[in-house]
């Protein structure tokens, strides 16, 4: 897809948006264009505009944002103190293996990011 034709469906997905909120019901012919134009809209920025997470410290937040998770929650997820969870996060305390282990079985990091840190 070029960058004319980005701009237009951008600009189309606005429009179905805010048809959606004013309306509150979009027709079934609506939706599947507004799904069709999302997901093509998705492919073209994941291509064009990758979304890359430079450290480790980031995919967590990232993680604990997605999952909205506290501190203390994500503690409790790795079976540690928040207090250690914000020491890692500010850079003042290394992973332990424990922790190590727990980002990947329990948040789905990539081990590369875990062990470059």
């Amino acid at each position: 897809m070029k960058s004319s034709i980005y701009k237009e469906k951008t600009k189309r997905m606005e429009e179905l948006l805010k048809s959606l909120t004013s309306e509150g019901i979009l027709t079934s012919k609506q939706q599947i264009e507004l799904d069709e134009i999302s997901d093509e809209i998705a492919e073209y920025e994941e291509i064009n505009f990758p979304f890359e997470i430079e450290s480790l410290t980031e995919m967590i937040e990232l993680r604990m944002f997605q999952r909205k998770l506290k501190q203390k929650d994500l503690a409790e997820i790795l079976g540690t103190t928040p207090s250690r969870i914000s020491e890692i996060l500010n850079g003042k305390r290394n992973l332990t293996l424990d922790i190590a282990r727990g980002l990947y079985n329990k948040l789905n990091i990539d081990p590369k990011l875990i062990l470059s840190e």
